[in-house]
Parts: structure tokens; sequence; C-alpha cells
């Protein structure tokens, strides 16, 4: 399955499949857009073309991006706090707040959680998925808070990575979302990446939709619900969550996260940012839990539509 799907829009129509990609998929270069062109890994209609080919309304495009696209170390960073909970020889677990990113995006980009660990553990700075990713085994969108895990070996990575591959690391959220939520109850519906807006991931239900998209399995466990001002507060478990998943889940059953205006969520006066928070995790019996929570239960404003 590729990395990327993306379908061709009548603003995209009649432009050249390489700046078409650069624009549509974050933080790809045009000369990287380029290579992968040349490289034979963007692909329309399972063609392979070359970088001029003009693109068609409604054409599918698919794209392999290489693991080190766009890579590069990540940039130590000192003066960034480091909520450090839980630390051993293996591995650590911080307490990330909202509004401040997992990794850089750019080359020499202060002020992430990327940075503050490899400033920290220098040992992880070839540990990772990807170089500016150090150690890191599941991200937290920015303006989701709470508990990150990374690993400080290589070997501690291969392993972490494969518990938390089968579910053996238990992961659980807190939400703010619309509506009156029922709990207990699962959603599993299936994830793929959102052709017409990379900035998306799409819950598929429909079987054509399922047919096209070829989404991955996703579950997202609601384990307890209560009311709270405009919707509820509900505990979540995602052992092995996906990008968005959480979010793109809540809003497919109707409860859209509170400020998640990306999904359908109302925008909120403050703080900004949908109300999304990883409470804890757990690793075998220990279990590791979160110390700034307390702004998803806290009193919120729903900001007026213009």
């Amino acid at each position: 399955m590729a990395d990327f799907e993306l379908e061709v829009s009548e603003e995209d129509a009649g432009q050249r499949i390489d700046v078409v990609l650069a624009r549509r998929i974050p933080d790809l270069s045009r000369a990287r857009a380029k290579a992968l062109v040349e490289e034979g890994l963007a692909r329309v209609g399972g063609r392979v073309v070359r970088k001029s080919h003009l693109l068609a309304s409604g054409d599918r495009v698919e794209v392999d991006v290489l693991p080190n696209t766009a890579d590069f170390y990540a940039a130590p960073d000192a003066d960034l706090p480091l909520e450090v909970l839980t630390e051993t020889d293996d591995y650590v677990i911080v307490d990330k707040p909202a509004g401040v990113p997992s990794h850089p995006l750019q080359e020499g980009e202060l002020g992430t959680v990327a940075g503050a660990l490899v400033a920290r553990y220098p040992e992880m700075r070839e540990v990772g998925y990807r170089r500016r990713e150090p150690g890191i085994l599941h991200r937290l969108d920015t303006n989701t808070s709470g508990v990150m895990l990374a690993a400080r070996s290589k070997e501690a990575f291969e392993r972490l990575r494969a518990e938390l591959q089968s579910g053996r690391i238990e992961k659980r959220y807190l939400a703010r979302v619309v509506g009156d939520l029922v709990a207990p109850q699962s959603i599993d519906i299936p994830i793929a990446n959102d052709p017409r807006d990379a900035r998306r991931v799409r819950a598929c239900v429909d079987p054509r939709e399922i047919r096209r998209l070829q989404p991955k399995p996703a579950l997202t466990e609601v384990v307890a619900s209560r009311r709270a001002a405009h919707g509820s507060l509900c505990e979540l478990r995602a052992n092995h969550a996906r990008r968005h998943q959480i979010r793109v889940h809540l809003a497919a059953i109707g409860h859209p996260l509170l400020g998640d205006t990306l999904y359908g969520g109302p925008a909120l006066e403050a703080p900004k940012h949908h109300l999304l928070h990883a409470l804890s995790i757990r690793l075998g019996s220990r279990t590791t839990r979160s110390k700034d929570w307390e702004h998803v239960d806290s009193e919120l404003t729903i900001a007026r539509r213009s």
C-alpha cells in the first residue's frame, strides 16, 4: 500500500505531478517531489509517469515515500523544559504540553520534544524511525498533550516497537467531545489517508470507498464517559493508534473533539486547540500517568461563529 494516495481536484488539473505533490503532501519539497517521480515512486492510475506529466481531474496518484525522505538530525534543544515521568536504562516517558510539536519539520527547528530528548539523552540520536524522531516510538499531534514513550537504544526501540504493534502496551486518553457519548463501546472503522486533503485521514464505511482507498484497521475503545460542559468527558483506549485515529473515529460517530475544527468540532475561545490528552501508558505491570491533564477537564467557552 502506498504511503500517500491523492485524488486530483479540478484545482490541480492541468498541472505537473511534481508541483501537485509538493503542494499536497506536507513536508515534501519540490526537489524531493521531482526525485520521487524520477525514481518511479509516484504513479498515476498505477502507471509510472515522468515528472512533467500533467494531471487531470479525478486522476488517482499513489506515492511511495522512502523512510529517509526529508530526513535530518533533530537539533538538540536544552532550553526546552522536559517533564520526565519515568526513566529507565531502556526508555523514558515524558509529559508533552499541548502546542509543542513531537518532532521538527525543518532542519534546525527548535522547540520540539525530539530536540529536548536528544539534548538530554544524546544516545537517542541514532535511534528511532527517522533521525528527526530520536527514540520516539509514538508521536502525538502538536495540539495533543500527554505521555510519550522514547527508547534509549536500538535494541530497546525494536523490542518496544514490537510490543506496541502487537497491542501489549496499553495507552489511555482523555477527551472532551460534543454530545452525550455512550460508554462502553468500541469504534473499529478502518482508516485511510484522505485523497482530497493530505492534512486529514478518512474513516471508511462505504464498501466502494474501502475498495478504493484500502484503509488500515483501527480500534478505539470508549472505556468511560460522563457529562460535562458542552458535551462529555470520556476516557479512551487505543493501544495501536494510527495518525488522527481517535479524532476521526469520534467524529465518525457524531462526537467530534471540542476544538477540533479539522474534523467538525466547534472552535474554542480558550484554549484554541482540540481537547485530547494522552493520559497514561502501561508497560507490563508498570503504569505511568500524566501529571498535566487538568486543562482537559476545565471550564470552556465555545467560540462564537461569525
